[in-house]
């Protein structure tokens, strides 16, 4: 059997050994290191078999129009939202993610977020590296509390809101949580409350995350309306998309009072350059929101292990689809009577 070409149009590491110990020598890969699709050759992209795409390449319909041998397509991770889906659909083009990776980091991340504000590590951290003897003291710290007995509310319980919430229910948290799209009965078999409103969970909620895909329907779902609908007090974890949520509405909703405390791990725009106004105040270590938020950089996926488990699993599904035909995780299900024949 020759070899099939895939194109790595934006590729993180660009050895490719985890992926090469998975299709051998089944698959040439065509590596690049662009965000921009012009940077690579038309030619390249017009005789590719396949593409193992990252996070930092949009594939547009304007790239899925010269896609003339394109099989598949293999998002390396589980959101989606760089790549034109629909036009692929037309094109007879299959797109797969990876959504069996990562789930464990994300959710301790989250949960990570969570324990650090409610617990004011990061105000006592400060305060013992300025002074060890005067801040020796425990009280009058912006947010610590409780969490026992408190409502974590879950927006989304796919993979990712399944395992957050089970951390959160070993802290003794109350669970509720919002998910339309999943069948009635659900929540049965998770033991945790179900509503049936977006309204309904933020009247309850202590503390908030999120655990959704960017979508037409979910972009900026969350902002002023919806953090005002918080209990007062609150916590709010983003860990999803960071288009899901108007930062400027978190960082009113924080410099009001209303908001307690925030955690992001991810941002509209990335890396947020230039800075919104709530991210400059963070880095200034403006006094009013010390101790109240929390940002870390898309990190929340990742391990060494994740990492190995992220590219094996996108190599093991274009290898299984190139060459048996069997296609996993396909996010954009439809017509296929204009796909490229399996048959090499």
């Amino acid at each position: 059997m020759s070899q099939f070409k895939v194109l790595v149009p934006d590729a993180h590491m660009r050895d490719l050994e985890v992926e090469r110990s998975v299709s051998g020598s089944l698959i040439d890969y065509q590596v690049f290191d662009e965000t921009d699709p012009a940077a690579i050759p038309e030619a390249v992209w017009r005789t590719c078999d396949a593409i193992l795409v990252w996070h930092r390449m949009k594939i547009t319909a304007d790239v899925v129009a010269k896609l003339e041998r394109c099989r598949m397509i293999v998002r390396v991770g589980v959101g989606f939202d760089n790549v034109d889906t629909s036009a692929c659909r037309e094109r007879g083009i299959p797109v797969s993610n990876v959504p069996n990776y990562g789930t464990t980091e994300v959710a301790d991340h989250a949960i990570a977020m969570m324990l650090y504000l409610a617990r004011g590590i990061g105000t006592y951290e400060k305060r013992l590296k300025a002074n060890l003897k005067s801040g020796f003291v425990a009280e009058d710290v912006p947010v610590v509390r409780r969490l026992r007995g408190s409502t974590f509310a879950a927006i989304g319980m796919g993979r990712i809101g399944t395992a957050i919430a089970r951390r959160a229910a070993a802290f003794d948290m109350n669970v509720v949580y919002f998910d339309p799209y999943l069948p009635e009965g659900h929540e049965l078999g998770l033991g945790f409350e179900r509503v049936d409103s977006m309204e309904a969970l933020l009247s309850r909620a202590n503390v908030v995350s999120l655990h959704v895909p960017l979508s037409d329907e979910t972009r900026n779902m969350f902002g002023d309306a919806q953090l005002q609908a918080m209990k007062p007090n609150g916590i709010f974890i983003n860990i999803a998309r960071g288009k899901l949520v108007d930062v400027d509405a978190v960082h009113r909703a924080l410099m009001s009072g209303h908001l307690a405390a925030a955690g992001l791990d991810v941002l509209p725009q990335e890396p947020p350059v230039p800075a919104p106004q709530l991210i400059e105040s963070w880095r200034a270590n403006e006094e009013w929101l010390a101790g109240r938020l929390v940002v870390t950089p898309h990190a929340a996926f990742y391990s060494e292990a994740g990492y190995v488990d992220m590219r094996t699993f996108s190599a093991q599904i274009l290898v299984d689809y190139l060459t048996k035909g069997r296609l996993r995780n396909n996010v954009n299900p439809g017509r296929r009577d204009t796909a490229p024949s399996l048959k090499n």
